[in-house]
């Protein structure tokens, strides 16, 4: 089965509309930018125009492509005292990385996880916490699917501070025995085989094929690789692996939808508890 993201960002997205026209003040939401790679690019104009059809103010604040930390930084924290969420758009200017600029977004509106204290919060189990979207989406999507975790086997594939370790603590949290894999496992289809629930967010296209599944598994496709006539593919190789899993998630059309939808619900989030 093929798992309809679409349909659950739809639904999330009612959801939103109504508790954005409870509110007094309309969320805002601020992108900031300092890349000129196209998919980005793209990416920031998908934002904006949901953004705007849930009557969420969103804008995009752009910085040069050779931007230092310290201009990143500032522009962070600038948003940061004037909104209801801030997003620290990646990839970034040559030598930057997200925890060091991260930082400067204050954790009440690091509605996006960026900042290494919000994955304190989150590893803690803080409710104050925001975790990176996507990895948030992994976890509507099992629940949407009515996936019970409590004691079932959990492979992430993939260590990232945006995915892959967040949602090893999320799943940690909901019971469930995780184990993180990476380039240096040993092995890596055996111990993916051992998964009820497979996580794949490494970054390579079609990487996971039915080798890699138990029969019966749950498999969640984070991956988000452009090919050579522009077009999306994940890092599963989906048409051989729903042949053996229960389902799993297609890109496009499965993760992606969910995470710009959970994204949008911490914005309102930080509206709802008066900002910062």
């Amino acid at each position: 089965m093929l798992i309809d993201g679409k349909k659950l960002a739809a639904e999330l997205g009612a959801e939103i509309g109504t508790r954005v026209a409870a509110l007094k003040t309309q969320p805002g939401l601020a992108i900031v930018v300092a890349t000129g790679d196209e998919s980005t690019a793209w990416y920031v104009r998908s934002l904006l125009r949901s953004a705007d059809r849930l009557g969420i103010a969103a804008r995009r604040i752009d910085l040069p492509t050779d931007a230092d930390a310290a201009t990143v930084r500032a522009a962070l924290a600038e948003a940061s005292a004037q909104g209801h969420g801030v997003i620290c758009q990646t990839p970034l200017p040559a030598g930057l990385k997200l925890a060091d600029v991260g930082m400067a977004i204050h954790p009440a509106v690091d509605v996006d996880g960026a900042n290494p204290v919000s994955l304190g919060l989150l590893a803690s189990g803080s409710p104050a916490a925001f975790p990176p979207a996507t990895a948030a989406a992994v976890l509507r999507i099992l629940d949407h699917e009515g996936i019970d975790l409590v004691g079932k086997r959990a492979v992430v594939i993939g260590r990232s501070n945006v995915v892959g370790k967040p949602a090893a603590l999320m799943l940690l949290a909901r019971h469930a025995t995780v184990t993180v894999c990476h380039s240096r496992t040993a092995d890596l289809p055996a111990v993916a085989r051992e998964a009820d629930v497979l996580v794949a967010a490494v970054g390579r296209p079609e990487m996971v094929t039915a080798d890699y599944v138990k029969p019966g598994a749950v498999v969640i496709d984070v991956g988000t690789n452009a090919t050579a006539d522009g077009g999306l593919v994940g890092d599963v190789d989906t048409a051989s692996v729903e042949q053996v899993a229960a389902a799993v998630t297609p890109v496009p059309g499965g993760v992606g939808p969910v995470t710009t939808m959970l994204l949008m619900s911490h914005v309102v989030t930080v509206a709802e508890r008066g900002g910062r």
